[in-house]
């Protein structure tokens, strides 16, 4: 236990954003995902999740990690209608209408909340997608439950001290998703073989180049510098520790890097390429779309929708 206790100590967490939701269209999303850890709350009607779709039921929880995809059926009605992320993502809005929570403790419609929160360890590696977990229901935990509903409430405080509120209930939220998965014994081999190598300074060391160099060279010859190992060992030596090769992650933290530009920024799609470490424009929106299934554009546009 004092292991995980360590594990925990590292996790930089982050709140996001939370939306409540009626389900207006009814509908199933056979690969569905999103870009951050996702907790989805049924207040009341109907919800299917996965390969099986499983029945979720009132006051339960779906966890989805960070890139972590599943069939998830909104409303009941929506198994004669099946479409893709992407096609859902484009009418979000068709199908999910955003509502305030008082209403939905009044609503007697389909009806959902939608958290989502970013966790790292070392301000780096995702730690709920880095541990391979699938998405799975959270049944018979009334704390996080509540914790979900506390977060959907103070979203729509006006007071003081609003942003800390929101930070140290996120905190206290990935805290109990833990103890959970671990008082349940679910994925424990995952995360006792996956969360390894958060201790091994080396690599932390280039966890922490990667990110402050991520528009620079990041060749294996680099890598090995700054690993103090050779480079013809760093890549077996990264691989062994993360289960990843190390340009293979370096591509996916630069295209992380893309996508938090998009959405805080309105640098030009070829801009973004160059800082994030790509010189040629085009290889940069192939791959973008290769790993997110949407262009660059079309995600920025989306983003801009989802935060109006």
């Amino acid at each position: 236990m004092e292991y995980y206790n360590k594990v925990i100590e590292s996790v930089q967490v982050r709140f996001i954003k939370g939306n409540n939701y009626k389900i207006e269209k009814p509908t199933a999303v056979v690969n569905y995902r999103e870009n951050e850890n996702t907790l989805i709350l049924l207040h009341h009607g109907s919800l299917k999740f996965g390969d099986n779709q499983e029945l979720i039921n009132e006051s339960e929880v779906i966890f989805i990690p960070k890139d972590r995809q599943t069939p998830l059926t909104f409303g009941a009605k929506a198994s004669r209608q099946e479409i893709s992320m992407e096609q859902f993502s484009d009418h979000r809005k068709k199908h999910l209408q955003s509502i305030s929570f008082k209403e939905i403790k009044t609503s007697e419609e389909d009806c959902i909340s939608m958290l989502q929160f970013e966790s790292k360890v070392f301000d780096v590696v995702n730690f709920f997608n880095s541990l391979d977990i699938p998405p799975f229901v959270i049944r018979f935990n009334d704390r996080i439950a509540t914790l979900v509903e506390d977060l959907m409430k103070e979203i729509e405080n006006t007071s003081v001290g609003k942003e800390r509120i929101l930070k140290a209930l996120t905190e206290v939220l990935v805290i109990e998703l833990l103890r959970h998965i671990l008082k349940n014994r679910l994925f424990t081999e995952e995360l006792s073989t996956n969360s390894t190598y958060f201790k091994d300074p080396r690599l932390i060391d280039l966890f922490n180049f990667i990110k402050s160099n991520i528009g620079g060279d990041l060749s294996n010859k680099v890598l090995a510098r700054v690993a103090n190992v050779s480079e013809d060992y760093v890549g077996q030596y990264f691989k062994m520790l993360t289960g990843i090769n190390p340009q293979d992650y370096i591509e996916y933290q630069r295209l992380e890097a893309a996508v938090d530009l998009l959405r805080t920024t309105k640098k030009s799609i070829r801009t973004i390429g160059k800082e994030v470490g790509y010189k040629d424009t085009a290889y940069f929106c192939r791959r973008f779309k290769m790993m997110y299934g949407v262009p660059a554009g079309k995600m920025r546009r989306r983003e801009s929708l989802i935060n109006v």
